[in-house]
């Protein structure tokens, strides 16, 4: 028989061996690794007496928790499809994804299994069940009398683990099959580019309903035996209670902001720390080098798609370039490519197109739509524009779809954000494109001042983009704002500030 391709066989079995070894610090305590196998195994012998058999989907809206993590490990075990799904959807678009998806077996919050349980048995789910943040609910009472010992599943690298639903801001949400092999590869090879050990303390304040915290910082630290601080969501007083106890966080543009924010938080405080990493949405060189200089800690950027896992990162030892994404990691074939897919020469920039092991394998029912997302000799166009340096560093320009054409010129969002960010004043910014009678499209900054300096003005930030930019590159509008719309990883959604500032149109300055 071929080797077991089942991401709980090669990576958490492991260490199963050495049972009381932690693996999850919680408020309500400590879960050692035999906790989390004989939770797991109840779970997936629960889903084998529900009729899940071997590829099986399972639908999961839960909030984060022991149990929820253990449902995941459950699955994996089983050779199922874990489908995770964001606790903020509402009923119209789960319903979409259960239809979609036509998972056998739906968890989620037992409000919502009160509430929707019925239109979800509609859609075809045969299952039903329930689990809060407290590890509570018709799931844990129906696993009572489960088995506590369950043989993982055979798998081959090509079988799907989990499918991933992209977050459909053009169209309908498109959902991205991600195989037993993409998941070890991105497991493997981040816990060896970040060296991870199992003396290692995570502190994971991420949703585990995406990528970024499940198949990175999630699989990085099981597949290293390691330990996770398990927090239930991103809180201020909670992470600098924990920092002392951790050597690594992974975060967001977000964590990090707020971190510079609150001024309890100190050089002390990332004494121990080894490791800090960012993702999900670009951070900064201005932040950077702020977390830098006020912490004695340099964050490590890194760069993946829904689609893809992670493709870049910079160096946990060597030069961690601002502005940039860090080079392709092992195994990773990238490329920046023109219009017709051919490659572009170093310090162009032009779509970013990828293939390796960490690639997904293609969208659910949407043959059509993976065809179109693929080049003909097999690259994946990310969507994403960006340029490569001689020695390989990559830098994000911006999404193909916000690139903004302003008189005949195309403007970049990041470039334009890079000059703002560096403002005295400014915390953040996003750059936006609104219609234009003349321009077709006029440079639009919203933005978002630091509390030490709330008087900024749109003057101030626009004559040093003029120092600094082409004239066709400067804001013609700067709006200032509390916050921005984003996702629940913290990306700022600029689809909705497009639509909010649409009729900016030829309105002067606002300040």
């Amino acid at each position: 028989m071929t080797s077991n391709a089942n991401f709980f066989e090669t990576a958490v079995r492991p260490w199963l061996g050495t049972p009381d070894a932690p693996c999850l610090l919680t408020a309500d305590g400590v879960r050692t690794y035999g906790d989390m196998d004989r939770l797991s195994a109840r779970f997936a012998s629960l889903l084998r007496d529900l009729g899940c058999e071997p590829g099986t989907w399972v639908a999961v809206c839960a909030e984060k928790s022991t149990e929820s993590l253990a449902l995941y490990l459950a699955c994996l075990r089983g050779g199922l499809v874990y489908l995770p799904l964001n606790t903020a959807y509402q009923p119209a678009e789960l319903s979409y994804f259960l239809a979609d998806a036509s998972p056998r077996v739906f968890v989620c919050a037992p409000a919502l299994a009160a509430s929707f349980g019925e239109q979800a048995r509609s859609l075809g789910v045969q299952h039903v069940l329930s689990i809060d943040e407290h590890g509570r609910g018709s799931l844990i009472d129906a696993a009572v009398d489960a088995g506590d010992t369950f043989p993982v599943v055979q798998r081959a690298p090509d079988d799907l683990a989990a499918v991933l639903y992209t977050s459909g801001t053009t169209g309908r949400p498109k959902g991205a099959t991600i195989s037993c092999r993409a998941v070890a590869y991105a497991a493997r090879t981040l816990g060896e580019l970040w060296a991870f050990t199992r003396d290692d303390v995570l502190l994971h304040a991420l949703p585990i309903f995406h990528g970024h915290g499940l198949f990175v910082a999630c699989n990085v630290a099981l597949m290293a035996g390691a330990r996770m601080i398990f927090q239930p969501r991103f809180q201020l007083d909670a992470i600098l209670e924990a920092l002392p106890r951790a050597t690594v966080m992974m975060g967001v543009p977000t964590f990090h902001h707020r971190i510079l924010g609150d001024p309890r938080f100190t050089r002390e405080s990332f004494a121990h720390m080894r490791l800090v990493t960012c993702g999900s949405a670009p951070l900064p060189p201005e932040a950077q080098a702020r977390f830098r200089d006020r912490f004695g800690l340099d964050i490590v950027q890194r760069y993946g798609t829904t689609e893809t896992m992670i493709l870049t990162s910079n160096p946990l030892h060597g030069e961690h370039r601002a502005g940039s994404v860090g080079q392709a990691l092992p195994g990773v074939d990238l490329r920046i490519a023109d219009p017709d897919d051919r490659a572009l020469p170093d310090g162009e920039i032009g779509s970013i197109q990828v293939r390796g092991d960490g690639l997904f394998s293609g969208y659910w029912h949407m043959p059509d739509k993976t065809a179109e997302d693929f080049t003909a000799d097999g690259y994946f166009r990310t969507g994403d524009l960006g340029v490569r340096s001689t020695d390989g560093y990559v830098s994000i320009t911006g999404r193909a779809k916000d690139l903004i054409i302003s008189g005949g010129y195309n403007v970049y969002p990041a470039e334009v954000e890079a000059v703002i960010d560096a403002c005295p004043g400014v915390a953040e910014s996003a750059v936006i494109g609104v219609p234009h009678a003349d321009f077709g499209e006029a440079v639009t900054a919203v933005v978002i001042r630091r509390r030490s300096d709330p008087e900024t003005t749109a003057d101030e930030i626009i004559r040093r983009a003029k120092g600094l930019l082409a004239n066709y590159k400067v804001p013609k509008h700067v709006v200032f704002v509390n916050d921005f719309p984003r996702n629940a990883l913290g990306k700022i959604q600029k689809n909705l500030l497009r639509e909010t500032y649409a009729g900016l149109g030829e309105t002067s300055t606002a300040g």
